[in-house]
């Protein structure tokens, strides 16, 4: 006679988190929310980099030096750095803008002179739409700042604001490295949950932002090598090619969209020369980027456990929700988000 089968065990039921985590869940997610609203993101974004960055330099000195001083060291190296790049970067823009090469006139003519190239390899409609020499696209320039004079107002002091927001941010991440020196216990639950929150939200950033540096590192070299190495080779020389190098790492920051923007930029230059280097260009760009999918998976896939579709439809969501600072974000939140919910055991 069979014996009758035993039914598989239940799962085994999680006790439920403890109502300190739970507080703290709602104070971390509240004010990653409000920080996309009260556009400080810039803040948190250079505070989380200047804290990774001294967590980087500190076991580097501590191996020499002790343990706080190490830290002081590095707070004081990365404080010289960027007040150096800084101030090297606000006389290289003053000098440049003072230059000819920098001047209105001179990057009008020299947008002319691309504008000049692809309007043979554009159809007819279009080339008629474009400026006709540089008098006309001044002309077009001058009246679109009339129109939009008061944007351009509130643009400028946005644009002052966030400058400040960074170097208080950049200021609060260094203090809080700081005080990790001597860490204060944290006795209380809700401090010692609030605090993980803080962490995780850290790591996140790491996982995220040095993955994606490696990735856009990448990218820009196999762009670098075909715009500055495989075209001069082959007697195609295309204008702005270091520009759209520099573009591209700085695109590449941002997962996804960036290469999109950046591959665009280079097609429509390229078209500038001729269209067949444009459709090389375009070619070369998509096989090269279908070659960085496989490493955009090892690279942060393995970091964040997300795959592509996954990291697209938040940055998506948090786009149409907050705009740019939201799709700027969203890679850093659910990267969050993911680890909190692989630690609580429930994906």
């Amino acid at each position: 006679m069979d014996q009758p089968q035993a039914e598989p065990a239940p799962a085994a039921i999680r006790p439920r988190p403890p109502v300190a985590r739970i507080a703290a869940w709602i104070v971390a997610g509240s004010v990653l929310l409000l920080i996309l609203p009260l556009k400080l993101l810039p803040a948190l974004l250079s505070g989380l980099f200047v804290y990774q960055l001294v967590h980087s330099l500190a076991p580097v000195l501590g191996s020499r030096v002790p343990g706080e001083r190490a830290r002081l060291m590095a707070v004081a190296l990365l404080a010289t750095v960027i007040v150096a790049v800084l101030t090297f970067a606000i006389i290289g823009i003053i000098a440049f803008f003072r230059s000819d090469a920098g001047s209105m006139r001179a990057m009008l003519e020299k947008m002319m002179e691309i504008i000049d190239q692809a309007r043979a390899q554009l159809p007819a409609r279009v080339g008629a739409s474009l400026p006709a020499d540089s008098d006309d696209a001044r002309a077009a320039v001058t009246e679109w700042v009339h129109e939009h004079g008061q944007e351009l107002q509130v643009m400028g002091r946005h644009a002052a604001a966030g400058f400040v927001h960074v170097l208080v941010g950049m200021v609060l991440g260094a203090l809080v490295a700081l005080g990790e020196v001597h860490p204060v216990p944290r006795t209380a639950p809700f401090a010692h949950e609030l605090g993980r929150r803080s962490m995780l939200v850290a790591d996140a950033f790491r996982r995220v932002v040095f993955a994606q540096i490696r990735i856009s590192a990448l990218n820009t070299l196999f762009t670098a090598t075909f715009l500055l190495g495989v075209l001069p080779l082959a007697g195609v020389q295309l204008p702005l090619a270091k520009t759209m190098v520099m573009l591209t790492f700085l695109l590449g920051l941002l997962p996804i969209v960036g290469n999109l923007i950046s591959n665009t930029a280079i097609t429509v230059i390229a078209l500038s020369v001729s269209i067949y280097v444009a459709i090389a260009a375009l070619a070369f760009l998509v096989v090269i980027h279908k070659l960085e999918y496989f490493l955009n998976a090892k690279i942060v896939g393995t970091q964040i456990r997300a795959r592509a579709w996954e990291l697209l439809s938040a940055m998506l969501l948090m786009e149409a929700a907050f705009g740019l600072s939201g799709l700027i974000a969203a890679p850093i939140y659910y990267a969050y988000v993911k680890r909190e919910l692989v630690e609580q055991g429930w994906v």
